[in-house]
């Protein structure tokens, strides 16, 4: 595939704007894979493969600021004929540039999940276990300038909110 945008358009965090960024194009190809094994256990799998590039900018200066290059979704899913249901999934995100030059890298990660559920007509009962193997992992991810009071100079580094820890949630819902 490939995308051509005329003006991108860019968040900026420590204004609280968003603003023109100049034409970018990106280029990719998606794979996509689902098997069905028995009558009640299924697979999925997605990967997606992207070059972000602006356009009027030098090469090496023509970085997207944390335009995913490749990512991937998948899991193994079951249903049960009794009620029982469930899945194990994982997200993956890579390395990708934070910042036009690629000299901050904001970091990629990959979660697993499961859940487990019991479902009725009515009802339905459900366990889920998010980062299920407790992965530490950065959820948003700026390149920032900062400067703490002792720096001389000014830095510019990567500014996260970290993405949640191991964690259960237990659900009842109600079908009607």
């Amino acid at each position: 595939w490939y995308l051509y945008l005329q003006q991108e358009f860019v968040y900026v965090g420590d204004e609280g704007i968003v603003e023109p960024s100049g034409k970018t194009k990106r280029t990719g190809i998606d794979f996509s894979a689902r098997y069905q094994f028995t009558k009640w256990l299924f697979a999925d799998f997605n990967a997606n493969w992207a070059r972000p590039r602006s356009i009027d900018e030098t090469k090496g200066q023509d970085y997207i600021p944390l335009a995913p290059t490749l990512t991937s979704t998948g899991g193994i899913s079951w249903q049960m004929e009794k009620g029982f249901n469930g899945s194990i999934r994982y997200r993956y995100i890579r390395d990708r540039p934070a910042n036009e030059d690629n000299s901050v890298v904001a970091k990629g990660y990959t979660v697993a999940d499961l859940s487990l559920n019991y479902t009725r007509k009515k009802f339905e009962i459900g366990l889920a276990v998010e980062n299920l193997f407790n992965v530490e992992w950065n959820e948003t991810q700026f390149d920032t300038e900062s400067r703490l009071f002792n720096e001389p100079q000014a830095v510019s580094e990567i500014h996260f909110t970290p993405g949640a820890p191991l964690f259960l949630k237990l659900a009842f819902t109600y079908l009607f």
